[in-house]
């Protein structure tokens, strides 16, 4: 790099001699090129040669530039012998008194690469040497992955969000970020954020970059295979000061869902921290996170502490642990916290699976994992009913998961919770995977809640609930009657019963959020409505007995009708 600091700045004094007026700008350029017909090029101004063999993802130093008169940039083959065998040419006048960024990216190839994006020059007036706040450290972001798509930057320690927004190549930022000078974790993802393409260390503080300003570029290819097995994609620093850009570490990660089902009334909602930094916020009972990048191959210290707690000295309950690069865990929250009123005090816990899934292995079924997280029910059978299946699930005991997922075509079916040997049902649910269209999803169904509410301080009921890999409200499997009795809920009211055409909901809350399931007495699902107003439609069900179950902000409901006409 000494070589072409010196040169680079002998060559500029010399330009500057033949100027008239003594006006300059200041000047950075870089090589993103990952042709490897452009591994090291050559760089002449106005005819003169500016750069001899200057190297791929290197940097110059800032340094003055004639300004106010043209120049005529020339880009050519590493070890030419003149500007007459330029690649590329690019003709500019510098503004007096600005500083410019430039940025060769491109392929310069007619063939080997794809997409082949041509070759160029991506300038960037603006820039800067120095943070324009002692106690930041400014980044200006360049996209130059030819093969990379539109792509968000979602800081994630923080975390901050999305900090780069929409960037497509060869594009800029529009500005610098001015982030104040510590340790981040970023994740490039594609524009719709829901694929993360890499995930990486932004270690300002630690590498000691307060007050400075530096480029971090896109470079290399997602897909070296399609690109002459090239440089793989990375996120790259050129510091003002020049030489070879620096890598920032990639991170290895793992994906995560978190899921509380700990039903006891003092964790309602609680905070969680990993190593000390707050990550969920009022976390809800029978709540779930979407699968989210969570780093890999360093401990975690995962702590849950109360609600709208200060910090983790607060916490309730630790578990420190390494997650594994590119496995897929699913986290559980269960037991009981409180010193008293729950029997039996089944000790608060983060129940894990490895080997989760987003997704059903084959797109034609619902694949299900099953966790027994009710502290006070016995180990349990689960029998389909309806095909029937017989055991699909056999002595599952609290906490466990079952060994694997359930891979079931997607279908609705009927579910009878036994006790291990078969001899008594705890409860009867139907579920209806093909009514609320689940086929090739993979999806959580936790037994939740007190079987016995009043020895547990009245807490909620005992259920089978559903926590989709999309996270949000988990939502109730509809409860079917296990015998002809009829039942009351206080909750709700409905009439006329027997109805004709409309059935009409008296509902004494306020719900936002308001769902339905009618099933006949066989426990076939008849009508789900995602939403409903407080008349329902009938007039499509034929005479005959039938349950609806609703779900009104996440507490299920349920009542017998009969339709006569």
């Amino acid at each position: 790099m000494k070589k072409i600091t010196k040169f680079f700045a002998l060559s500029f004094i010399l330009l500057l001699f033949n100027v008239s007026a003594a006006q300059t700008a200041r000047l950075q350029a870089i090589h993103n090129c990952a042709d490897a017909a452009a591994a090291t090029v050559d760089v002449y101004v106005n005819g003169i040669l500016l750069l001899d063999d200057f190297a791929f993802r290197t940097a110059t130093p800032f340094i003055n530039a004639p300004a106010g008169v043209p120049l005529s940039i020339d880009v050519a083959p590493g070890n030419s012998t003149s500007s007459a065998q330029s690649l590329y040419n690019l003709t500019t006048t510098l503004t007096a008194n600005e500083t410019y960024i430039l940025v060769a990216n491109g392929i310069v190839s007619a063939s080997g690469y794809s997409p082949s994006q041509p070759f160029e020059l991506s300038v960037f007036a603006q820039g800067r040497e120095f943070a324009s706040n002692s106690g930041n450290t400014d980044i200006l972001v360049n996209h130059g992955s030819t093969d990379a798509p539109t792509v968000d930057v979602v800081e994630t320690s923080v975390p901050a969000g999305i900090i780069v927004d929409n960037i497509s190549y060869p594009s800029f930022t529009a500005d610098y970020l001015q982030l104040p000078t510590a340790d981040y974790t970023l994740n490039v993802t594609n524009a719709a954020g829901t694929t993360v393409v890499a995930s990486y260390a932004a270690p300002l503080n630690t590498l000691g970059l307060q007050g400075q300003a530096f480029t971090v570029l896109a470079s290399g290819f997602l897909n070296p295979a399609q690109n002459s097995n090239g440089p793989a994609f990375g996120l790259w620093v050129a510091l003002a000061s020049g030489g070879n850009l620096i890598p920032l570490p990639l991170i290895q990660t793992a994906r995560l869902q978190a899921i509380h089902n700990c039903a006891d009334a003092a964790a309602a909602a609680v905070d969680v921290y990993v190593n000390g930094i707050l990550l969920l916020d009022n976390f809800a009972f029978r709540t779930a996170t979407p699968f989210i990048d969570a780093p890999a191959g360093v401990p975690l210290s995962i702590d849950v502490a109360p609600g709208n707690s200060t910090s983790s000295a607060q916490s309730l309950y630790n578990l420190t642990t390494t997650l594994t690069a590119n496995e897929t865990y699913i986290l559980v929250a269960n037991g009981i916290v409180s010193a008293s009123g729950y029997s039996p005090s089944q000790p608060f816990e983060l129940s894990v699976f490895a080997q989760g899934r987003e997704f059903a292995s084959n797109s034609g079924n619902t694949d299900i994992l099953v966790n027994h997280g009710s502290t006070d029910a016995p180990t349990v059978d689960v029998v389909e009913t309806s095909v029937p299946a017989g055991i699909i699930v056999d002595n599952i005991s609290y906490p466990s998961f079952t060994a694997d997922y359930l891979q079931l075509p997607t279908a609705d079916y009927t579910l009878n919770v036994t006790n291990a040997t078969g001899t008594s049902v705890v409860a009867s649910y139907a579920a209806p995977l093909n009514t609320l269209g689940l086929q090739g999803r993979a999806l959580t169904v936790l037994a939740s809640g007190f079987l016995n509410p009043a020895q547990n301080s009245n807490g909620p009921a005992f259920g089978l609930w559903v926590a989709l890999s999309s996270g949000g409200n988990l939502i109730p499997l509809p409860v079917l009657p296990l015998s002809n009795k009829s039942f009351y809920n206080p909750d709700l009211k409905i009439y006329p019963n027997p109805a004709s055409t409309v059935l009409n909901l008296y509902i004494p809350s306020n719900s936002v959020e308001k769902s339905a399931i009618i099933v006949d007495m066989s426990g076939r699902v008849i009508k789900f409505l995602s939403s409903f107003t407080n008349k329902i439609d009938v007039s499509d069900l034929t005479n005959g007995l039938y349950i609806i179950n609703l779900n009104l902000d996440g507490k299920a409901v349920s009542e017998k009708f009969m339709v006569f006409r």
